[in-house]
């Protein structure tokens, strides 16, 4: 099964087997490469810096270590952008990284936005009750996604007032199972760690310094109180990379990859129908190709 974007850092690093970069020769490899695109980037778009939405995890904190190194401290923001109580210790951790980088840091509540959109547009838009209508997790998911998509507009507003670009902190796992909002955290200019299995960030960042605290902390989105992306993605990401590692970068069948690591057949199809039906949120929108007309001049 192929993915619709191969990773590209693995030809550099000489991985003939596509195992996971956690070796030390690696890691470094990835590290000037991913720093070197930041600044590339940053220096083609004429842009003065970089913006980074900190949540705390470690994620957010590989990407503004690594914008730093690329930039400069003085030319990346960081910004804390929690909507639930429970997530104002994740963003007091965010702080905490951002004073230790040595970078700008602004935190906005957007409870109060979130508040008025739901006295506005939601009581205008939500579809009518009906008796047999029960459907409160497709609600949750709404909202979740509506928060994601307020965090990036702050992020880009921030960006066009400041002349900076938008670094997005997605992963290579989250992107090939479009565990991101569209047009949200799906939202950036570039993606630093995007080429990275979860694992891989991991060994980046213990590589890089970031505290253990970080790194072993539970994965989540942020979209609502105690959500965890094992809970949403039905398997942790011990065993999803492997899966998809020899799903997408080896083209092995489903059944085949899932007897190779002990997995069961559920989990695996699963995992391999996030892949796939998640495509068109990592493609361009795409026009009727009238006339055989493209995007590109």
């Amino acid at each position: 099964m192929g993915a619709d974007r191969k990773t590209v850092v693995y030809s550099d690093v000489g991985q003939p087997d596509r195992s996971f970069i956690t070796d030390r020769p690696g890691l470094e490899t990835v590290r000037s490469r991913i720093v070197s695109d930041i600044r590339s980037t940053v220096e083609d778009a004429s842009a003065e810096g970089a913006v980074v939405a900190m949540s705390g995890g470690i994620d957010s904190t590989v990407t503004a270590a690594l914008a730093v190194e690329a930039l400069g401290s003085d030319r990346v923001l960081g910004l804390g952008l929690p909507c639930h109580k429970s997530e104002q210790t994740g963003v007091s951790e965010a702080r905490t990284i951002a004073e230790g980088l040595g970078i700008e840091f602004e935190e906005i509540q957007l409870r109060p936005i979130l508040e008025a959109f739901e006295g506005t547009v939601v009581e205008s838009l939500e579809p009518a009750a009906t008796d047999d209508d029960d459907r409160p997790h497709e609600r949750t998911h709404a909202t979740g996604n509506v928060i994601a998509r307020l965090r990036m507009i702050c992020a880009y507003y921030a960006a066009n007032r400041q002349r900076r670009l938008v670094l997005g902190t997605a992963n290579r796992s989250e992107w090939l199972l479009g565990y991101f909002t569209k047009y949200g955290d799906g939202a950036a200019d570039t993606y630093p760690i995007g080429d990275l299995y979860k694992t891989e960030v991991r060994a980046l960042a213990k590589r890089i310094g970031v505290p253990k605290r970080i790194v072993s902390k539970e994965p989540t989105a942020g979209f609502w109180a105690d959500q965890t992306d094992a809970d949403e993605l039905g398997a942790s990401y011990e065993v999803i990379d492997p899966f998809l590692q020899r799903l997408v970068e080896l083209d092995e069948p489903i059944g085949d990859a899932a007897d190779a690591l002990g997995i069961d057949r559920e989990t695996a199809r699963s995992i391999a129908w996030l892949c796939a039906e998640t495509q068109h949120k990592r493609a361009t929108p795409p026009t009727p190709g009238i006339a055989g007309r493209t995007d590109d001049p």
